[in-house]
């Protein structure tokens, strides 16, 4: 089973209580402190008034000591442990196992839901767009991933304002502030280094867009000669103008820059979103929804685009479904912001059919 998978297959498990155990153990953590930690925990639960907790609590505690102990050290990426029960169904789950890419943080909880926040970055960052706003006295640097935008840092400079007075005190002034600027430039420029750079060794950087107000953008690309040249060959199209920074600004980028992100997963969920919002307006005949519906148009191939939750009960059906009938899959994530009104109004789940269809 891919990450991917797993990750979405932890993500349906709920409890009415907190007691479903999550365990990240970075590299180099030794095994045994780990176990000894997790005894404590359990010696603790006796305290939890609530039997019916209680037992499910020490149930997910002692299955997860028993695995660990059988293992004599930790992986090189490290290990992940999720154990639960589901009082309701009966079912059960322990599943150990040590990811793609190394675990960032030791982090142990018994919550009512799974923590899979540390496992997603494994499986998001394999196509990414890295985006930088800059302006003379501030700048933004940011990613654009398959589930949204993220700011990486906002980063503020003083850079004193024109000088008045006039003749070769005011030339001399304005060199000054030019340098300021300069330096900033070559700050910002470093920065990117440090958090792109990783990404451009791995393979996961896909290209850079560079944005902002006037003509700073221009400046910057002409005075950070230590931006790595190896982030300026994947810069892509002209620098775009936006009005804003942070993470307005950042989804400002990624709204002018559709044409050349059109085949980025997020981008491409937002454009989706529109095709659909279209058709819903023309009542036209090409939006199929509920769960009868759309798997009927999916087994006759009248599907061009089927759009589901991420977290959808039925998704492994009707990804199946979607790929034998040749429809294009868009999985609508939590971070999208039509992602809330998608789930009331449509029980996460939709189609855009390639002909209309009579409902």
């Amino acid at each position: 089973m891919t990450l991917k998978k797993i990750i979405r297959e932890l993500k349906k498990w709920r409890a009415h209580a907190t007691t479903l155990l999550s365990l990240y153990i970075p590299p180099g953590r030794p095994i045994s402190d780990v176990v000894n930690l997790l005894r404590q925990e359990l010696a603790i639960t006796e305290n939890i008034k609530l039997k019916q907790t209680r037992d499910a609590v020490q149930w997910a505690l002692s299955a997860a000591i028993e695995r660990l102990s059988m293992i004599r050290e930790i992986p090189k990426n490290g290990l992940v442990v999720f154990a639960g029960t589901n009082k309701d169904t009966g079912d059960d789950i322990v599943l150990v196992f040590s990811p793609p890419d190394p675990v960032p943080v030791y982090f142990y909880r018994t919550d009512k839901e799974f923590h899979t926040e540390f496992l997603e970055p494994m499986v998001e960052e394999s196509d990414v767009y890295g985006i930088i706003i800059i302006e003379r006295d501030e700048a933004t640097i940011g990613l654009l991933k398959p589930s949204g935008v993220l700011v990486l840092d906002e980063i503020e400079w003083f850079i004193p304002g024109k000088h008045h007075k006039g003749g070769q005190s005011q030339r001399r002034f304005d060199r000054i502030i030019e340098q300021m600027v300069e330096e900033f430039y070559k700050h910002v420029a470093e920065k990117a280094n440090n958090y792109f750079l990783p990404l451009v060794e791995s393979g996961k950087l896909k290209g850079v867009i560079i944005a902002g107000p006037g003509y700073a953008k221009q400046d910057f690309l002409k005075e950070a000669d230590n931006l790595d040249y190896r982030i300026r060959n994947l810069i892509i199209g002209e620098p775009i103008d936006v009005a804003y920074q942070g993470i307005v600004g950042l989804r400002e980028v990624v709204t002018k820059a559709r044409d050349i992100l059109s085949k980025q997963r997020f981008v491409e969920v937002l454009n989706t979103f529109e095709e659909f919002k279209l058709h819903i307006a023309k009542d036209d005949g090409y939006v199929v929804y509920g769960e009868k519906d759309v798997e009927e148009a999916l087994r006759s191939g009248a599907v061009e685009k089927l759009l589901i939750c991420e977290d959808h009960p039925e998704f492994e059906k009707l990804e199946k479904l979607s790929s034998e009938g040749g429809a294009r899959l868009i999985v609508i994530t939590s971070s999208v912001d039509e992602y809330q009104w998608f789930k009331d109004t449509f029980h996460c789940l939709a189609a855009i059919t390639r002909y209309p269809i009579s409902m």
